[in-house]
């Protein structure tokens, strides 16, 4: 299985014994299952800034919005430290080709959301880690979660479907040749973008109609941000069950009575919560190919991710 899509990595969770305490906190799904399809690229800030391992532990006080960190007992400020480490490695970062990123939750250095910031030696869950702000910052577009958020079956989709569409894009951006090629990249993504925002979907398209009229680099940097907002609203039931009501349109003619029949049970059973989104694509994708519907063969929307990683058989 090819694992060329590279995607950082706070090392602890890579198994790396980094943490403050020498330990590590290895995430087997992310080695065993992501690892099958991402090459990782692993960062620890605390030990790349300099710290040793064991270390003391420390913390993010003061300002949520602008914290320092701050070792726990002997109150030694490391924040410079870090921001320098920081302004250097989201350089190096620029020529990793990185496609999505996955931190440490609630670590003062990685932790991407909540993580506590404590004010008067009360703690409030309000900050963010500096290097993932700063990874964030440098990095707006890219795709980025945290490892305990990715048990969240519906994050985790999204967060999976980001990273594969994402290096999708950096390819089309590898070998486009015209205003032609981004025509047929954003038509067979039409359904997979109105299942996340039919809304921005329509300004996506008419930005492509746009296109013969923009700069060509303001065209496709336009185009990107929009994609990645678009795919970071997560799919819902009632958005995926109208594309797949969409898609039946296709073929709708051609099912016999009992096909159809079966195939609106099924659409009605998804949106009732009763199955997962993989048993009516199933189905789907059969009428696709019996029917040859070479339009609807090519929408990304039934295969955003490998089959192999099952995000879909959920309900």
């Amino acid at each position: 299985m090819s694992n060329s899509i590279a995607v950082g990595v706070s090392s602890c969770l890579l198994g790396e014994p980094v943490r403050y305490d020498g330990g590590h906190k290895h995430d087997h799904y992310i080695t065993d299952t992501l690892g099958r399809f991402f090459r990782f690229v692993p960062y620890c800030p605390e030990v790349g800034c300099g710290l040793p391992v064991p270390r003391e532990a420390m913390r993010l006080e003061g300002d949520p919005a602008n914290p320092r960190l701050v070792t726990s007992r002997t109150a030694i400020d490391l924040t410079e430290r870090m921001l320098e480490y920081c302004r250097l490695t989201v350089r190096d970062l620029e020529n990793e080709d990185l496609c999505g990123f996955i931190f440490k939750k609630n670590s003062p250095s990685s932790g991407l959301f909540r993580v506590k910031v404590y004010q008067g030696g009360m703690p409030a869950k309000s900050g963010r880690g500096l290097f993932a702000a700063a990874v964030v910052g440098h990095f707006p577009l890219l795709p980025v979660e945290e490892e305990g958020r990715l048990f969240d079956m519906g994050i985790r989709e999204n967060f999976i479907e980001r990273v594969f569409s994402y290096r999708e894009w950096k390819d089309f951006l590898l070998a486009s040749r015209g205003l032609g090629d981004l025509v047929e990249f954003h038509s067979r993504r039409k359904l997979q973008i109105m299942a996340h925002s039919p809304e921005i979907y329509r300004e996506m398209g008419r930005l492509v109609a746009e296109g013969k009229t923009l700069e060509r680099a303001i065209l496709l940097d336009r185009y990107q941000e929009l994609l990645m907002r678009a795919l970071s609203l997560q799919a819902t039931v009632k958005k995926n069950s109208n594309v797949l009501s969409h898609i039946m349109g296709y073929f709708k003619r051609q099912l016999l009575p009992d096909e159809k029949v079966e195939l609106l049970e099924v659409l009605d059973s998804y949106h009732a919560g009763l199955v997962p989104l993989v048993v009516p694509i199933t189905l789907l994708k059969h009428y696709v190919r019996k029917f040859n519907q070479e339009y609807l063969s090519k929408q990304t929307f039934l295969s955003p991710h490998p089959m192999e990683l099952m995000l879909r058989n959920h309900v």
